[in-house]
């Protein structure tokens, strides 16, 4: 694949008809690849992280300038529930870390739409500040977080809430229903962050609301689509196996269940997403089950 970006500069796979910049050097070795790196940046699937990290330990050794690597990926590892930042301290001990998310269609971004995403460290901000200045500018705004865990945590609950949003919309129950199901879902994902220890405020920012406002309503958004398409009849574990690209929010949904089961968490909406996905549940019952709970205050976490 690398050969063939590099002779058609372009990415057919994933970005078709973007040209890509022609300063932009394409290499399939690793060693070479990052020799002269100031930082790496991992854009890959959260499945494939451990790997790829595990292949940049045995040649981080040839990366003489390394500042310092950052992450893309948005959701938990199934096996070890961790997030992305966590899975690469296991495989780059000492190496400084970051993440950079938000809410980012990739064919936006590449055709330099306005975009702002926020790139979070719990490292100095001057270890990351040159990656901020490279990538600020044009049609990118770059902010800065040091609440490295809840950045991470808004980009990989927004994926799970995107599927139910996708449901909602497949089974046509309108405005009214979309604006509830993303206000509460807002405030689902702040329950479940700030018991893991994330800043509230950073929910209410790109990497929280904002991913969830473009995730939940953008027609290229795979996890709504997914939703869509269940609420639309087709299995989940059918459009699972004959997908080229990955639906982040299938095996984050499990991820979260097991984790807010663990710390005892109410989270109905999350449940009832993951009981379409891996209970069979059939959509509209889910959605009918979370209008029939017990009234409440609003406010109340």
């Amino acid at each position: 694949q690398a050969l063939a970006m590099a002779t058609s500069r372009e990415n057919t796979d994933y970005l078709p008809g973007i040209a890509l910049n022609p300063n932009l050097q394409i290499s399939g070795e690793l060693a070479p690849a990052i020799l002269e790196a100031d930082y790496v940046v991992f854009a890959c699937p959260v499945k494939g992280l451990r790997e790829w990290a595990t292949r940049i330990a045995q040649v981080l050794p040839s990366a003489k300038a390394l500042r310092g690597a950052v992450t893309l990926c948005k959701g938990l590892e199934p096996e070890s529930l961790m997030l992305p930042v966590a899975l690469l301290e296991d495989c780059l001990p000492g190496l400084a870390l970051g993440t950079l998310s938000g809410p980012t269609y990739a064919r936006e971004v590449a055709q330099e739409k306005p975009t702002a995403v926020v790139l979070a460290s719990k490292h100095a901000h001057s270890v990351f500040e040159p990656l901020q200045e490279a990538l600020h500018g044009g049609g990118l705004r770059v902010y800065a977080s040091s609440d490295l865990l809840g950045v991470e945590l808004g980009g990989a609950l927004k994926n799970v809430y995107a599927v139910g949003a996708g449901l909602g919309q497949g089974l046509g129950l309108g405005d009214n229903a979309a604006a509830a199901y993303l206000t509460r879902a807002l405030h689902e994902m702040v329950r479940i962050a700030t018991a893991w220890g994330a800043d509230t405020r950073t929910l209410y920012g790109l990497s929280g609301l904002g991913d969830l406002v473009a995730t939940c309503a953008g027609d290229w958004s795979r996890n709504r689509g997914f939703g869509y398409a269940i609420a639309q009849g087709s299995s989940a574990a059918a459009l699972i196996e004959d997908r080229k690209t990955v639906v982040e929010g299938y095996s984050s949904a499990r991820a979260f269940h097991q984790s807010c089961q663990d710390k005892g968490l109410s989270a109905p909406i999350l449940e009832a997403v993951y009981a379409v996905l891996y209970n069979a549940l059939e959509p509209q019952e889910a959605f009918r089950h979370l209008m029939a709970r017990p009234h409440k205050h609003e406010a109340t976490i």
